[in-house]
């Protein structure tokens, strides 16, 4: 994209009571932000529904150019790519939303356009069980997939953790901002940011200078939901903002999981409903994620596994058996309400299969009711 057709595409996003459904159609219909500048002054036949404000809006342009050439200054200084809509460089998994957004600032050296991307969203009131869960998915996403694209808010809770946890198992990582690339919020995160950017980056629909606004948080959540193949819900309550993204991404046909929780914890009450709404795949681990997307074979698969635990050491063992082995082979040791969800398998079936185990010398139950695998 040009210089000149970023500076009209900025002023564009800039033009007052402009809806975003009006400039997708004009973008669309002349081609370019440069052609819309053009014909500023002769709009009517295209925006037929808008009003005479619009109009006015959109043939005094120039009032917004002088704000544009301060944001393309400003992204020229800070390395900042600008991407439009018909860039080859913008998320296409995104372009093919109705309400995209036509600019996106970005900071990073990720591919927008990776093979893979998943989403990974939920609760700021992150709990032990969540952390651990963001650290193992990440973890074998590495092992069974070591090209995805980790993709989140950069938020408090699950959001943050998913990002450092791509960042230790070296997976590219992108942050979608609700505001400019002039700051970073929450102000806590920024160490955590500057690191994504050299290993994924740090994106945005605000030019900088935006104000932080709790309406820009809902609306950043269609980019997240929109430029991945799929949104895993880690932790959520009965309402949030991951919520929101889980509805966006299933009214964009995207894949949403979930990893499920006890019945009673409010932190997993909403990814409860998810699954059991039927708006959720249950999600037990990266393992079957991968299969069910599609991003390994089963012979990758089977070679993968194979890594942690040997198939012939396997063999011995019962399917149920077999789960729980695998379970224990990524983690020194495993709480036993961990296994029951990773296993998929009844806390009261889980502990009579465990004792089967221990007396088969495979598992030992450590203090604490933890149990660790016999190597």
């Amino acid at each position: 994209m040009t210089e000149q057709e970023t500076l009209y595409m900025m002023a564009l996003t800039q033009v007052p009571s402009l809806s975003l459904t009006n400039l997708h159609l004009l973008i669309e219909e002349l081609g370019s932000a440069t052609a819309v500048y053009e014909n500023r002054k002769s709009l009517r036949e295209l925006l037929t529904a808008a009003s005479q404000n619009t109009l006015d809006a959109l043939a005094a342009m120039d009032s917004h150019l002088t704000r544009a050439e301060q944001e393309l200054a400003f992204c020229r200084k800070g390395s900042i790519q600008c991407l439009g809509i018909n860039d080859e460089a913008y998320p296409q998994r995104l372009q093919n939303c109705v309400d995209a957004p036509v600019l996106l600032y970005y900071r990073g050296t990720a591919d927008l356009n990776a093979r893979h991307i998943v989403s990974m969203v939920g609760t700021r009131q992150i709990t032990s069980y969540g952390k651990d869960l963001c650290r193992s998915f990440v973890c074998d996403l590495k092992m069974l997939c070591p090209d995805a694209l980790v993709v989140s808010g950069l938020a408090y809770g699950v959001d943050v953790h998913c990002h450092r946890a791509a960042l230790d198992n070296g997976l590219d990582t992108v942050g979608v901002l609700a505001h400019g690339l002039d700051q970073i919020y929450p102000r806590y995160h920024r160490d955590t940011a500057k690191q994504m950017v050299g290993q994924g980056g740090v994106l945005t629909e605000y030019m900088s200078g935006t104000p932080i606004d709790k309406r820009n948080f809902v609306q950043r959540n269609r980019i997240v939901a929109g430029m991945t193949d799929a949104v895993i819900v880690v932790e959520s309550a009965t309402k949030g903002g991951s919520l929101i993204t889980a509805d966006i991404a299933v009214s964009y046909d995207r894949q949403v999981w979930a990893f499920p929780g006890r019945i009673h914890d409010t932190h997993s009450a909403g990814c409860n409903r998810l699954i059991s709404s039927n708006s959720a795949s249950l999600l037990t681990g990266a393992e079957d994620f991968c299969l069910a997307m599609g991003w390994t074979d089963d012979m990758q698969h089977q070679q993968m596994l194979s890594e942690g635990v040997q198939q012939e050491f396997l063999a011995d063992y019962s399917e149920e058996e077999q789960r729980i082995l695998r379970a224990l082979s990524k983690d020194d040791s495993k709480q036993i309400n961990i296994l029951a969800v990773e296993t998929n398998i009844p806390v009261g079936e889980l502990s009579s299969l465990l004792f089967s185990l221990e007396m088969k010398g495979a598992v030992q139950m450590l203090v604490g009711g933890k149990y660790k695998m016999l190597k």
